[in-house]
């Protein structure tokens, strides 16, 4: 049956997701959402939108761009805001209420989307406005904007006929459902795992930090002893410094097998039904697979392109892989034991190793990166480079106790985007890092109104009076989400389709890694990297050992991330699943690649969100196609100085402030000066000198 919404006697909805906001900048008022409310918000939006659609196509008048166009631009703002709201928590902060609500609206999302873009009356004013473009005046904008829409439209099945539009749908359904079970099961598989330790023996090697937290994590579990989890936090030190080799590999098989158990949270079934659902559809639309269907619109175009930048990175990086395994296994070997390098074993010789090579331990540079140091560099590195400043205000609602919101400022008064901070695990939260809109921006009608943005990490937590201490991995993610955070906030486009980080794939994470270099420069860290007991500046003894060890393990560190992209381009460049079985094809693709036993895959199969539960589905590799981007537009900050005002507010203007609204190439020739030059990468990875 479905849920009317209420109104109560003074004109406002019982539901407060159907009212507006009475918080500064329009703030999401979460204090009031309840997990029950957002069934009846969905429904409410898509039927307010259906009107919204409706009407464009009742208009009599010609099509133009801005009845037609413009329109749909400003229609569904309230299935925007609902969207922002439940989907941000729904990954963050969820209940078994929200997830079934997630089962239940899925389906409706998929008709309601179809309802647009298989309206064929309303397809038809879009393909008279496109297929006049040319004599319409439209500014480069609104052409972005109009050819998204026709290949938005084109590609959710304006151009099918009757039976095929009836298949698509059902591929919709099946395939959206089946990347939630993916995802379900995956953090199921994560939150299940635990590795209890009773025998204070089993902590040898660990840093205090570490055992601190793992005795905090088992009293909150009402468990004896030291608790460790799959949460990166946890997981991370341990594989580096334990000492017992039989409780690393346990750790390390339960990482790798998570969905791969045999259980009922097993994901080999699903991922063979989502790549038949992806191949169905790639069919529909006249394409050979679905890589060839997803890189249409994309940067490289090609799976072929795409495969070539991976190949030609991977050769340079598979070789120093191997060497690194060697001298790995120099070390095992000088300590008699007879053992032979395994998985399990690379981080904690690795860290022994760079102990050995460098005098540099991570447990050495962790005092000197709290979080709230880090964070403020950020802040730091983007007020300097974009003229921007931020400001914590406590006047808006948060989702989580945790969560912590600034405003961002252009100058210092302007008030530009509002900036939420969530930098915890819980058992409530997926893994990994991400940035999302909370409030979309836009400025179709001259309104302005700025975007609400949110940064999502798992870091270690702080112990007792000890404050979240980062490693060097993550002081760079916190970076990297914030790069995608100011990609969002600085939008100035006038439609909110090409706004902030809607732009193809493969160009949205050059703002995001671009970032990740400031985090690590000796200039920066000299100005936020301090002790947290002393308030000491970060030594130049530190920094000269973290420059020597720049390029210290980086054959591993892309191997396994090459090799996770290569296998998302094999999974979807094949036609044929007949008889597909994830394990078996997964070996055959480190087989051809020849990659070695000792690295695996960075995300196997059985736990790869991105791919199989997020919008990286044949774009994987677009975190190396932009690295070529952003390892060359670094160095014209190199060039002209890592702070310089014209070089930021040139990247800025060409970049950041675009979104999509020009070709990527064309923004970053803008800013560059030049087309990338693709040993930029090499360089920056210490492949080639």
């Amino acid at each position: 049956m479905a849920i009317v919404a209420l109104t109560a006697c003074n004109g406002q909805h019982e539901n407060p997701l159907l009212n507006d906001s009475t918080l500064p900048y329009g703030a999401p008022e979460f204090s009031k959402y309840e997990s029950t409310h957002y069934e009846e918000a969905f429904l409410e939006a898509f039927k307010e939108q259906k009107a919204e659609i409706d009407a464009i196509v009742a208009n009599t008048e010609e099509p133009t761009f801005d009845n037609t166009i413009g329109a749909l631009e400003r229609s569904g703002r309230l299935l925007s805001k609902v969207v922002g709201v439940f989907f941000n928590l729904n990954e963050t902060d969820a209940d078994d209420v929200m997830k079934e609500t997630e089962r239940k609206i899925t389906p409706l999302m998929t008709e309601h989307n179809a309802y647009m873009t298989m309206n064929e009356a309303l397809f038809a004013r879009i393909k008279a406005i496109y297929d006049n473009k040319d004599n319409l005046g439209l500014t480069r904008e609104q052409e972005m904007v109009l050819d998204k829409y026709y290949r938005t439209f084109v590609n959710g099945g304006a151009l099918l006929n009757a039976e095929q539009k009836e298949k698509f749908m059902d591929i919709e359904k099946q395939l959206s459902l089946a990347m939630i079970k993916f995802g379900d099961n995956a953090l199921a598989e994560t939150n299940a795992f635990e590795l209890v330790i009773t025998d204070e023996k089993d902590l040898s090697g660990l840093p205090q930090s570490a055992i601190d937290a793992a005795r905090e994590d088992a009293q909150s579990a009402g468990k004896e002893g030291w608790l460790f989890t799959l949460q990166k936090p946890s997981w991370t030190p341990f594989l580096q410094y334990a000492d017992n080799r039989d409780l690393r590999k346990k750790m390390y098989l339960g990482y790798i097998n998570r969905g791969d158990n045999n259980n009922e949270n097993d994901n080999k079934e699903v991922i063979a039904e989502i790549l038949k659902l992806r191949q169905q559809k790639a069919e529909l639309f006249g394409f050979n697979n679905f890589a060839e269907y997803q890189l249409e619109d994309k940067m490289a175009k090609t799976p072929q392109a795409a495969y070539d930048l991976l190949m030609t990175i991977w050769n340079a990086a598979l070789p120093k892989a191997k060497a690194e395994a060697a001298e790995l296994q120099k070390l095992m070997d000088a300590e008699g034991k007879g053992e032979k390098l395994e998985a399990w074993d690379w981080w904690y010789y690795t860290e022994k190793l760079r102990e050995q090579k460098y005098a540099l331990s991570e447990n050495e540079l962790k005092p000197y990166f709290s979080l709230d140091n880090v964070r403020n560099g950020s802040f730091m590195v983007a007020e300097k480079l974009f003229g921007i400043n931020f400001r914590q205000v406590e006047n808006v609602d948060i989702y989580h106790p945790e969560v912590k919101t600034f405003e961002v400022l252009d100058g210092d008064t302007a008030h530009t985007a509002l900036f939420y901070a969530d930098y915890f695990p819980r058992a409530t939260k997926r893994a990994g890092a991400w940035m999302n809109n909370v409030v979309e921006p836009t400025n179709v009608d001259g309104e302005n109104k700025r975007p609400m943005i949110v940064n999502v990490c798992n870091f270690t937590r702080p112990t007792g009076d000890t404050p979240s201490l980062l490693n060097i991995d993550e002081t760079r993610t916190l970076f990297h989400e914030f790069g995608h955070a100011l990609h969002g906030f600085l939008t100035q486009t006038k439609y909110p389709s090409v706004a902030g980080t809607n732009v193809a794939r493969d160009f949205v994470e050059l703002p995001s890694q671009i970032m990740e270099h400031w985090a690590i420069e000796p200039e920066v860290m000299k100005l936020y990297a301090r002790h947290y007991q002393t308030g000491e500046v970060i030594p130049d003894e530190l920094i000269a050992k973290m420059q020597a060890a720049s390029s210290f393990n980086s054959g591993f560190e892309t191997v396994e991330l090459v090799a996770a992209a290569l296998l998302d381009m094999e999974y979807h460049m094949l036609s044929d699943y007949t008889n597909f079985e994830a394990n078996a094809f997964e070996k055959a693709i480190a087989e051809k690649i020849g990659l070695i036993p000792e690295i695996t895959f960075r995300y196997r199969s059985t736990y790869f969100n991105h791919v199989f539960n997020g919008g990286y589905a044949v774009g994987y590799y677009s975190y190396l196609w932009a690295e070529v981007l952003d390892a060359d537009g670094f160095e014209a900050f190199k060039e002209n100085g890592i702070f310089d005002e014209a070089t930021g507010r040139s990247f800025r203007q060409n970049i950041l402030e675009m979104g999509g609204s020009e070709e990527p190439m064309t923004l970053y020739r803008r800013f560059r000066g030049a087309e990338p030059n693709p040993e930029a990468l090499l360089r920056n990875r210490g492949l080639i000198k």
